[in-house]
């Protein structure tokens, strides 16, 4: 599902209508948020349906009805599951998110609100820029060093004067923290292939954004 910078919201919608048909579900049954780079958390029991949006970065649900859904053109989508307690959750990780913790707000949340323990989570790792491409200043790099201290150097490549971030890694070592060990990345960069995905990166801001989608089934 995708949609381009500037195309007109009715374009934009059936994107978004076709992309969830291919799921059997439809626009009525979406819960979507305002992202705001950030580990704000929410739990969604209903679809949106033109409510205002929340200002999160990580969404939540038990809902078998309910479609979660976000949408990226470079950060890091996590998709999470658990099979025993049938919770799913949808997290937005750019650098800010990352650093500030939204994955492990997110499992925290996922134990707290509906009892999930989370070795019983499986974690995936969508399309986002990789390492090779995400090239970053040294306001970044404290940032990383500071939440990262002593593995900070694992997700950190310096290159010629210039320093990469890999928000693979550093996602799945977060992940690996809170005690979650499912964990598959796709290794897909959105930067190295703008044909099937966005790049806010590659291509200066002017870029739409695809989407992710998750419910329980």
């Amino acid at each position: 599902m995708g949609g381009g910078l500037g195309d007109a919201r009715e374009r934009v919608l059936e994107n978004i209508r076709r992309g969830l048909e291919a799921f059997g579900r439809s626009p009525q049954d979406v819960y979507d948020v305002w992202q705001v780079h950030g580990r704000h958390v929410v739990r969604a029991d209903a679809p949106r349906n033109g409510a205002e949006h929340a200002r999160a970065d990580a969404i939540l649900s038990d809902k078998p009805g309910l479609t979660l859904m976000m949408r990226f053109a470079d950060c890091v989508p996590i998709m999470l599951y658990d099979s025993q307690k049938r919770v799913v959750g949808l997290v937005h990780a750019g650098w800010q998110g990352t650093v500030a913790g939204v994955v492990p707000a997110a499992i925290e949340r996922m134990s707290a609100t509906y009892g999930c323990h989370p070795e019983d989570i499986l974690a995936g790792i969508g399309p986002s820029i990789g390492p090779d491409h995400y090239e970053v200043g040294e306001d970044v790099v404290a940032r990383v060093q500071q939440t990262f201290g002593a593995q900070a150097d694992n997700v950190l490549r310096r290159v010629n004067g210039s320093t990469y971030f890999d928000l693979w890694q550093a996602n799945r070592l977060l992940l690996e923290a809170g005690g979650v060990y499912h964990i598959e990345i796709a290794e897909l960069c959105t930067a190295c292939d703008l044909t099937h995905w966005y790049s806010h990166r590659q291509e200066r801001g002017a870029t739409g954004r695809f989407g992710a989608f998750i419910a329980v089934e």
